[in-house]
């Protein structure tokens, strides 16, 4: 990285050009949105996990002080956190293309997967040998989840007030079942009032090193965030009508199981905050008992092709809306809906995106915005902590029973329900991972071989 690019001084017409070219090309940020859409495994904790590692362990595009400033933005968001850092990261490096790539190849491959084996479902009924390659792939995201919890934990956590804080926030999830929306603002309110007590962490400071790629563009270039301001904007006015229109027109027109297709799940599309454990309840209520879209069962087969494909697990609704167009008039209508459900779902979060980013990119030079964002950080730990555990809990143990202990109630495993396939190939992928020090994708592939195998030998 050329002194150019990391001196502070003033951009010229002729060092910006030379700031951009420190980027890495749209073609190449376009590949590695690809693999983090394919491998993006293990719901939220796991796919923040793997966009830290691509972003800023592997290839120091971003500084974990700008990944988790994002990642405290769209936390606060409706909607598939992950998925909306994604954006939020595409448009920091290439604009308004570089966030619609990126958050359209996060969800394009869990869509096509996902729809697929909604029809193999609906015609075939449940398919043993995927949930078996699945299985091993889950074992393999628990240890990527842990790795990433305590990476981050370890740089964002930097004062006394901050792990206080990320474990108030574990046990209000999850011993006291506080409302996820509550405890980030909870957290954000704290660190406003006393923003000295948490130090958010410059963008690439010294004793880490080189600054990271975009820090140092920015660095040589503080007018860029500016300049991409405009057209963030006009793109998340684009897709707000994009996401509006089709509800509108469906519901006009009267068309049937479509329009209520879309009105229902846009309403889900504004309520999702803290993820889709949090609606889920509501949606399964709603699908089965009022439009009687699918049953109870149902309902809990495509929460676990959810949780063991690549993508969000709001795609769940996907296979909600697969199964209520089926259901009324066969493949062809389950495919449209399919593909309604998920344009419904997820063109609100380029919205949320583009038309918030350009102002949360200003609250970097705010200090007591600066100070929420950074509790913010603090308490997303906990957050990912109490996802890491109810994952590991629900991987490794096959009954996991809520006890309670006064006004605590805890999920707590049955010891005797320990999977001892489901252990060893979590303990496969850490020797894969920590010990031999393969790399992800031949982690990942290992295990899921090997899990495949085994299941299938075992019956």
């Amino acid at each position: 990285m050329s002194d150019a690019i990391i001196e502070r001084a003033s951009p010229t017409p002729q060092r910006v050009p030379s700031a951009e070219a420190a980027l890495p090309s749209f073609g190449e940020a376009f590949r590695v949105w690809l693999k983090i859409g394919l491998l993006s495994f293990g719901g939220p904790a796991g796919q923040i996990a793997l966009l830290h590692r691509e972003v800023v362990d592997e290839r120091r595009w971003v500084s974990d002080a700008r990944f988790l400033h994002a990642l405290n933005f769209c936390t606060l968001l409706p909607g598939p956190e992950a998925q909306q850092l994604a954006i939020y990261l595409g448009w920091l490096l290439h604009g308004v293309r570089g966030g619609m790539a990126a958050g359209a190849l996060f969800v394009l491959p869990g869509m096509a997967v996902m729809l697929g084996l909604s029809i193999l479902y609906a015609t075939l009924g449940e398919v043993p040998a995927v949930a078996a390659l699945f299985f091993g792939l889950k074992c393999a995201v628990l240890v990527l989840v842990v790795e990433a919890l305590l990476r981050v934990a370890r740089r964002a956590l930097k004062t006394n007030a901050a792990w206080t804080l990320a474990a108030a926030a574990f046990v209000a999830l999850y011993a006291f079942s506080v409302p996820f929306p509550a405890v980030v603002l909870a957290a954000a309110l704290v660190g406003y009032c006393v923003p000295a007590a948490f130090k958010g962490g410059g963008h690439g400071s010294a004793k880490d090193g080189p600054p990271a790629l975009l820090d140092a563009v920015l660095a040589a270039d503080p007018g860029r965030p500016s300049r991409l301001a405009a057209s963030a904007w006009r793109a998340g006015w684009v897709a707000v009508a994009l996401w509006l229109l089709p509800v509108a027109i469906l519901m006009a027109a009267g068309a049937g199981v479509f329009a209520d297709v879309a009105w229902f799940f846009s309403k889900m599309a504004v309520v999702t905050v803290g993820g889709a454990y949090a609606v889920l309840a509501y949606v399964a209520q709603q699908a089965v008992e009022h439009y009687a879209w699918l049953t109870s069962d149902q309902m809990l087969v495509g929460l676990g092709l959810a949780e063991t494909t690549p993508g969000p697990l709001i795609l769940v609704l996907q296979f909600v809306g697969f199964l209520a167009g089926f259901g009324q008039g066969g493949l062809a209508l389950g495919i449209m809906a399919s593909v309604l459900t998920v344009w419904i779902t997820f063109a609100p979060c380029f919205a949320f995106i583009f038309l918030g980013a350009p102002f949360v990119e200003r609250l970097h030079a705010n200090r007591k915005l600066t100070g929420a964002m950074a509790a913010v950080t603090a308490a997303v730990v906990g957050v990912i902590a109490n996802l890491a555990v109810w994952f590991g809990l629900r991987v490794l143990f096959g009954d996991v029973r809520q006890v309670e202990f006064g006004p605590a109630a805890l999920d707590l495993p049955l010891l005797g329900s320990l999977d001892p396939l489901a252990l060893g190939l979590a303990a496969l992928a850490a020797a894969c991972l920590f010990g031999f020090k393969l790399g992800l994708l031949k982690t990942l592939g290992i295990t899921a071989a090997v899990g495949l195998v085994a299941k299938l030998a075992i019956g």
